[in-house]
């Protein structure tokens, strides 16, 4: 499962859709100010998105629910998004559009053993960040919201 944007589209002047999230700055892709900043850019994320599909990877629940057998493009999609949400480069929606995070995972069934599998991972990857007191709960409060809203089956 990949956690994307519960922030609302928006329409610019030409009437494309943007993304808007709790991180996005000044909303120009540069990060000037945005918690993808604050919490160390790049990096944080590549490490971050990195453990968490280390677990992933292993898990006998969640590794199914990823078709290809490299993991490497979902960590990819999810770091960008991520970033993208947070107030870094807009990658995503210039390389897949609007995150559509619940059309995206209509395909999956998402229990809520499957969503804490998800968490746990998670859990691990922002543990492994070292992030402020203040900044670990604005990311942690985020994913597990959006882990939660991806329920889909009992």
């Amino acid at each position: 499962m990949t956690i994307e944007s519960t922030g609302s589209p928006a329409a610019d002047d030409t009437g494309t859709a943007t993304v808007t999230g709790p991180g996005t700055g000044t909303g120009n892709g540069t990060g000037t100010g945005s918690f993808y900043d604050e919490v160390g850019g790049h990096e944080t994320f590549v490490r971050l998105v990195h453990v968490f599909y280390l677990g992933i990877a292993q898990d006998p629940l969640l590794r199914p629910m990823y078709p290809e057998d490299d993991l490497g493009p979902a960590e990819e999609r999810m770091r960008m998004f991520l970033e993208q949400y947070w107030g870094g480069p807009r990658t995503y929606l210039e390389q897949r559009g609007h995150p559509r995070l619940r059309m995206r995972h209509v395909p999956f069934i998402v229990t809520p053993q499957a969503r804490d599998r998800w968490l746990v991972h998670m859990r691990t990857g922002v543990d492994a960040l070292n992030l402020p007191p203040l900044q670990e709960a604005t990311l942690w409060d985020y994913l597990e919201r959006a882990a939660h809203s991806m329920v889909n089956a009992a």
